[in-house]
């Protein structure tokens, strides 16, 4: 099921619009130092708005920013963390991958949200509000009259769903997506990086207008089944759900598959989310991992006496072959995609021996990204869906 949204105004010209996309990987022979200033000399130019860079937990986040810092320029570099990259090359890992936007096609406003954990719905809602607002009183609205939005969260704040209805909500008829940063478990390290400047706890918004066509999109893949259960017991704030249908919830929802709580693994999660039903659409809320007191740790903030309902995965194949069919039926041609999907996809992906195929279809439609801890769509925070913005030629 895939939910796509267009500017006001649509058009359609298959004319290269200058986006600049490049990958390097970790090697032996050369630098953290060495591979970013490699990728960025490729990709990032005099004449570049903005430079996203998606980042293996592999390399040290305070080393980029050095490198970046270095490396200098006027453009704004904004990278994170991932669960794994979406590069020119289909999924990697321990890789540096990055997208440049052109002055020529996009003009940026870029906003700076910090101490999440004291994150308040009504001063996000009230920031966002006057980034646009000054956005649109700008020289450069009249010949980029169509703006999007692009998000970038911490995601160990566990703040997505506030920022989310904040900024959403502000920015009204914008379209926004975004993605959750996380890192390995392993370490213990910063996840964000605005230039030279290492980030924790922080959002950074990106408020951006462009003269080409586009469309922003989501699609899910799973089948709401007819079983419901109920959240008895929860910590919201944690995200930690202690009881479903008034039993410890990861054997209940064990139960409810036919399955015993030491058979519960990723995998199992990333075929059998549960998911809420909200203005006429199921959205997952996905399991991230099994708690020695047999509560379950969820990807986005989930609450008691919320109604659920396990789902089964369709076919996510032929599910994204559908929303790129329609994304080039719209554009004429898919020029390049940001992307955000799923660490739970990636899994299902792997699982089901389908990296190959889905590698395939995203680069014919030319996306970098990376895999998520959560997305972020328009006043929503999801899980196990796929999110982005994919470019046409100028209108």
């Amino acid at each position: 099921m895939a939910v796509l949204e267009a500017p006001h105004m649509p058009g359609r010209n298959d004319e290269h619009c200058g986006i600049l996309w490049s990958v390097e990987s970790r090697h032996e022979s050369k630098t953290v130092r060495e591979i970013v200033l490699s990728l960025l000399t490729t990709i990032a130019r005099d004449d570049s708005e903005l430079v996203l860079l998606f980042c293996s937990p592999q390399f040290q986040i305070a080393e980029i920013a050095a490198a970046v810092a270095e490396y200098g320029g006027t453009m704004p570099v904004v990278g994170c963390t991932t669960a794994g990259e979406i590069t020119p090359h289909g999924y990697q890992h321990g890789t540096i991958t990055g997208i440049s936007l052109p002055k020529a096609h996009f003009s940026l406003s870029l906003q700076l949200f910090e101490q999440l954990a004291q994150f308040d719905l009504a001063d996000g809602f009230s920031a966002a509000r006057t980034l646009l607002t000054k956005h649109e009183a700008a020289d450069f609205h009249a010949s980029m009259p169509n703006a999007f939005a692009i998000l970038l969260n911490d995601g160990l704040s566990m703040r997505e769903e506030a920022i989310a209805s904040a900024f959403g909500n502000a920015l009204g008829h914008v379209p926004l997506v975004g993605g959750s940063a996380g890192i390995s478990a392993v370490k213990n390290e910063p996840n964000m990086f605005l230039g030279g400047r290492v980030l924790t706890n922080s959002a950074v918004l990106m408020l951006v207008s462009t003269d080409l066509d586009f469309r922003v999109f989501q699609t899910q893949h799973f089948e709401a089944l007819a079983q419901k259960l109920v959240i008895t017991r929860a910590d919201p704030s944690r995200r930690v759900v202690m009881q479903i249908n008034a039993e410890p919830a990861a054997q209940e929802y064990a139960r409810l598959l036919g399955l015993t709580r030491a058979n519960l693994t990723p995998q199992v999660f990333a075929l059998h989310p549960l998911v809420v039903r909200a203005g006429g659409r199921f959205y997952a809320r996905s399991i991230q991992k099994v708690n020695d007191d047999d509560s379950l740790q969820f990807f986005c903030a989930i609450d008691e006496g919320i109604v659920l309902s396990i789902a089964r995965s369709g076919d996510l194949v032929a599910d994204l072959e559908a929303v790129f069919s329609k994304l080039r039926d719209d554009l004429g041609s898919v020029q390049a995609t940001i992307g955000f999907d799923c660490i739970l996809r990636y899994l299902e992906m792997e699982q089901g021996d389908m990296l190959a195929d889905v590698s395939r279809l995203h680069d014919l439609n030319n996306v970098v990204g990376f895999n998520t801890y959560g997305e972020q769509f328009g006043t929503m925070h999801m899980s196990q869906t796929f999110t982005g913005i994919a470019f046409g030629g100028p209108k």
